[in-house]
């Protein structure tokens, strides 16, 4: 059997630094942005921080806390529409 390729993951500097920039836009502290978000200050810091293990749901809550969202992109750059849900 095949062995699966392994690819170096990316790092995540760039979404932490978005995250960094978007509440110092904001004018948010941590825990401001903790607090709106619903998540513990550990989540924030954890993002903010570029961490590979913090969990999707609080990752989209702090988003939708800054006023943005998480969006799936192709390499090519193009968005990934969700599927429907009917």
């Amino acid at each position: 059997m095949a062995e699966p390729r392994r690819r170096a993951r990316k790092h995540s500097g760039d979404l932490a630094r978005a995250f960094v920039a978007r509440r110092h836009q904001l004018r948010m502290t941590q825990a401001d942005l903790a607090l709106l978000a619903g998540v513990g200050r550990s989540t924030v810091q954890a993002l903010e921080g570029g961490k590979d293990t913090v969990q999707l749901d609080g990752a989209v809550a702090v988003a939708e806390a800054l006023g943005c969202e998480i969006t799936l992109l192709t390499r090519a750059g193009s968005p990934v529409p969700p599927l429907d849900a009917t």
